[in-house]
């Protein structure tokens, strides 16, 4: 099976101004996911889909570059519209759609959901963050009986998608228009693997992380 990774990329970022291209333990933030997903041996291509090729200087030299449509960044285009364009162009029986908002991504964690897909067992997998706490939702607890609080950890866990990546194969998203299938699996991540920068705190907090991995703070 052709297995294709691809990671959509825009340089005129509104909430943290040039976020794909600040300085993360030692590399522009875009340049993380996409040397991590080198290493993973059954992806044939890395493209990086941008309109500006200057992102060129920020990426690994093995990634490949594909230049994609400039009305594509504006801020009140979907993901769904430019997963397509990228789908049209490129294809591939498996595809991996990867973030660079989420750098901590471990090469055995994309590994361990592609194997599901590879094997027959499942037709899509996503990155989550598994909770077990008390959860509300429109004014009503969505998880226990008020009546009848548990323990936390006799609580049913409740899974939130992060931004780390998302697998399918190609008729999940051409055919059903989804990029979750039918029967995905749900990778579950840790509190480090599912940080998503967005915001000046949030790319904080990733320093932080990246600092203590690397044993370079005493915090």
């Amino acid at each position: 099976m052709k297995i294709v990774a691809f990671v959509p990329i825009k340089l005129n970022s509104v909430r943290l101004p040039n976020k794909n291209l600040l300085p993360l333990a030692g590399e522009p933030l875009c340049w993380h996911i996409c040397n991590t997903l080198l290493q993973i041996k059954e992806i044939k291509d890395c493209y990086v889909y941008c309109s500006d090729e200057k992102v060129l200087d920020y990426i690994p030299n093995e990634v490949r570059f594909l230049k994609r449509n400039a009305t594509l960044d504006g801020d009140l285009v979907k993901g769904f519209d430019i997963y397509t364009a990228f789908i049209k162009e490129v294809m591939a029986d498996v595809y991996v759609l990867a973030h660079t908002t989420s750098p901590f991504v471990l090469p055995d964690t994309i590994r361990n959901s592609l194997h599901r897909i590879l094997d027959g067992s499942h037709d899509s997998a996503f990155t989550a963050k598994k909770v077990q706490s008390f959860v509300w939702y429109k004014g009503s607890p969505l998880n226990y009986d008020i009546n009848d609080v548990p323990r936390t950890q006799d609580m049913e866990a409740i899974y939130v998608e992060t931004s780390g990546f998302y697998m399918f194969k190609q008729e999940i998203f051409t055919k059903h228009r989804r990029r979750i299938g039918f029967k995905p699996y749900i990778q579950e991540v840790s509190d480090t693997e599912a940080i998503d920068i967005d915001t000046q705190d949030e790319f904080d907090k990733a320093i932080f992380y990246s600092k203590l991995t690397r044993g370079e703070t005493n915090e």
